[in-house]
């Protein structure tokens, strides 16, 4: 999947994803903490100067399907994402691919980022996968106060185990602006076992929260048939109009 481009995900795509969690050839290992047995590597591509992160974990007495509704419940990641500003479901190109906006909070005096996505799925039972990218939509241009940040590729595996959940996640994401590619990566690499944990802990509360809500069985990722509640967009309202004019909030940061 490539940022910018707007296409229903094939098996090419999963197939890809999967060898990027499950091959580890040219990945340095930075992390390991043997309690949970967690692993973080990083690798460097052509893509970009900022490096791909990796983790892989294990969930102990979570079914991936709760992980996999906790990774895609909207409502729900309002309670557990603590960086999150806003998350707006602009609409479902079928019932396997949707465009969202994502807003999040980052440290003064860096400005805040923001993201359109575009997130893929397919539910094989036993295993999971997610994978989203970056593309652009008529609706959600930049605007100011915020940096427009890129998702070449982020993605989730889940696979069901004897003990659990197995867990492995990639992200590859430019956050633009004038932050160094050196801080982004040294940055990403200690964060991506905090965005496991908080993951974890917000999947040992979703079953009891989303029971609790008055339509708990509102799934609409699993349940192809409750997409048509929710908008349906187009691909060419994904396609951006070359502009010579040069737009700040997605070049600078602050000084």
């Amino acid at each position: 999947m490539e940022p910018g481009v707007v296409k229903i995900a094939d098996d090419n795509d999963f197939e890809m994803l999967k060898m990027l969690v499950d091959d580890h050839s040219n990945w340095k290992i930075e992390y390991e903490k043997k309690e949970d047995g967690t692993k973080v590597w990083t690798k460097s591509t052509t893509a970009s100067s900022f490096k791909m992160v990796k983790v892989h974990t294990l969930f102990k007495d979570v079914h991936p399907n709760t992980v996999f509704d906790v990774l895609h419940d909207p409502d729900y990641r309002k309670t557990w994402d603590e960086h999150m500003l806003a998350s707006i479901e602009i609409g479902y190109l079928n019932p396997n691919n949707d465009v969202s906006y994502y807003a999040l909070s980052c440290p003064a005096p860096i400005k805040n980022r923001d993201f359109v996505l575009q997130r893929s799925w397919l539910d094989m039972g036993n295993e999971k996968l997610i994978l989203n990218h970056s593309v652009h939509h008529k609706d959600y241009e930049t605007k100011k106060g915020f940096v427009r940040g890129i998702s070449y590729l982020t993605g989730f595996v889940l696979r069901k185990t004897d003990k659990g959940c197995f867990l492995g996640y990639i992200s590859q994401t430019d956050p633009r602006g004038k932050l160094p590619p050196w801080l982004v990566n040294k940055i990403s690499q200690k964060f991506a076992p905090k965005v496991v944990d908080n993951l974890k802990k917000a999947a040992d509360g979703y079953d009891k929260w989303k029971m609790a809500q008055p339509n708990p069985y509102f799934k609409p990722w699993i349940s192809p048939e409750q997409t048509l509640q929710s908008p349906r967009i187009s691909i060419k309202d994904c396609v951006q109009v070359q502009r010579t004019s040069r737009r700040i909030s997605e070049c600078d940061d602050d000084d």
